[in-house]
């Protein structure tokens, strides 16, 4: 399996319009963060979680070439505004499968109502194929099987998602025991971590440190940063052994 780390700053990105923070300065690469997305091959499946504002950016740079499954954890623009930009692979594919809650589904026929019309469509416009996901319920993209993990984001319901060995969790704020037990000894868990101070919908760094021993993964990566958290190479100097902070065009095999 390789994880490809299309984006892994928060909702802003950085650097932060207008923004004179020195994190938003900085001429290191790993601290220019797009929005936050991964993309997963495990043998001829191309799996997407996300496809936010900069998701056409994210596909050039990773020459991303086809979309088996496109993943939404849930509704927020910062991980769906890229939609419309599924054309490409919709012309060379045919309707892209997505897979995501009923709720969020229900929220993008709403705002890209084109790309879901079935009378009278543009031409020009993708087509898609929901797939709803429910929880505790497993789905399959291609033959490859995907458990949703479900967990909170304040007090919104969303959706994270473990491919074998593989767990993918952003915007979380607080997961049940239960779920817990589902991604305890996995080999790479991605999770996401805003900042050193609390926040009320994310994970912080001493909250996501305890997850992190709870879950007990061979190792894991952050996403979801902010700039406020700092810049790479400081943060990465805080964090104990086999945690490490992600970076966007970052790839790892699994």
């Amino acid at each position: 399996m390789k994880v490809y780390f299309l984006g892994t700053g928060t909702s802003q990105g950085i650097p932060v319009i207008g923004s004179q923070h020195s994190v938003c300065l900085s001429s290191d690469s790993r601290d220019k963060r797009l929005r936050v997305s991964v993309w997963i091959e495990v043998d001829e499946t191309s799996i997407v979680i996300d496809c936010g504002p900069d998701f056409r950016q994210q596909m050039l740079t990773s020459k991303c070439q086809h979309i088996d499954g496109l993943l939404f954890t849930h509704e927020h623009s910062d991980h769906t505004a890229g939609l419309d930009d599924i054309r490409p692979f919709y012309f060379k594919q045919g309707d892209i499968k997505i897979f995501a809650h009923r709720r969020v589904l229900v929220n993008l026929e709403k705002r890209f109502d084109y790309i879901f019309e079935t009378e009278n469509k543009y031409p020009g416009a993708p087509s898609v194929t929901p797939n709803e996901v429910v929880e505790n319920v497993s789905f399959l993209v291609n033959d490859i099987t995907v458990e949703p993990i479900n967990a909170l984001h304040g007090n919104l319901q969303i959706f994270g998602y473990k491919i074998q060995d593989f767990v993918y969790l952003t915007d979380v704020k607080t997961i049940d025991a239960t779920e817990i037990e589902k991604i305890k000894n996995c080999k790479v868990l991605v999770i996401n971590c805003l900042r050193e101070e609390p926040h009320a919908t994310h994970f912080n760094l001493e909250e996501v440190l305890h997850f992190i021993s709870l879950v007990q993964p061979d190792k894991a990566y952050l996403t979801h940063i902010s700039h406020l958290f700092g810049f790479h190479e400081e943060i990465q100097q805080k964090l104990p052994k086999g945690v490490y902070i992600a970076y966007d065009n970052l790839e790892i095999l699994i």
